[in-house]
């Protein structure tokens, strides 16, 4: 499951995850998460989670950030 929170993606743009739903077409998991500019967009949970190559290394596609406080 994929919490609520703010996340940064490897390329280092900052999104907030609304929550997760179900595609009506495929009834996959999807993430519900909005950009910095405030619009909502939609990924495969999947791929929310996987691993992928950057400046050949690899990392992780997004990466929750800690709240302090």
């Amino acid at each position: 499951m994929i919490e609520p929170g703010l996340y940064r993606h490897f390329k280092g743009g900052l999104y907030t995850v609304v929550g997760e739903a179900t595609d009506s077409e495929t009834e996959q998991p999807v993430v519900v998460y909005r950009s910095a500019d405030g619009r909502l967009w939609v990924r495969p949970a999947a791929m929310w989670t996987e691993v992928v190559e950057h400046e050949g290394a690899l990392v992780t596609r997004f990466t929750p950030i800690a709240h302090e406080g």
